[in-house]
């Protein structure tokens, strides 16, 4: 099977490997596990499974602590607020989707009105009048 065929939430590495991955010791990836920090998948006999994303949390974790020197605990929030920018970004990207809908659909109304001739409403009805009125008066006929 070759990466273009694997879901990135896909769990298919086990601990050594991901650990290999990230160059980080198991047991750091366990750690991580026990305090809940990345919560990766499990087998039915309990063996733990990363996907690629969480080889790609793993490594954000490895260079926010070993890099920019955050703790832990901020990590944890660092790591929930990039998911909640993640879900805010798919929720503005459907509402933009809506709204251009939306405006295609407003669009193909105002071209389906503009090819019917315009509707008479009180104010064309007053106007009319007005302008027969001043015509009898004066008794132009402009017709």
């Amino acid at each position: 099977m070759t990466d273009e065929f694997l879901n990135d939430d896909e769990p298919c590495y086990v601990i050594s490997v991901a650990a290999k991955l990230v160059e980080l010791h198991p047991q750091r990836l366990r750690y991580y596990d026990r305090i809940g920090l990345l919560r990766p998948s499990r087998t039915a006999g309990r063996i733990r499974l990363y996907s690629q994303r969480d080889v790609e949390v793993l490594r954000k974790i490895s260079r926010l602590t070993e890099d920019l020197g955050v703790n832990l605990a901020g990590v944890e929030v660092v790591l929930n607020m990039s998911r909640r920018i993640q879900e805010l970004q798919k929720q503005m990207e459907l509402q933009q989707r809506q709204f251009a809908a939306e405006v295609e659909r407003l669009r193909q109304r105002i071209r389906e009105l503009e090819g019917q001739p315009p509707a008479r409403t009180a104010d064309t009805v007053v106007i009319e009048a007005e302008q027969t009125i001043l015509r009898d008066l004066s008794g132009v006929d402009d017709t």
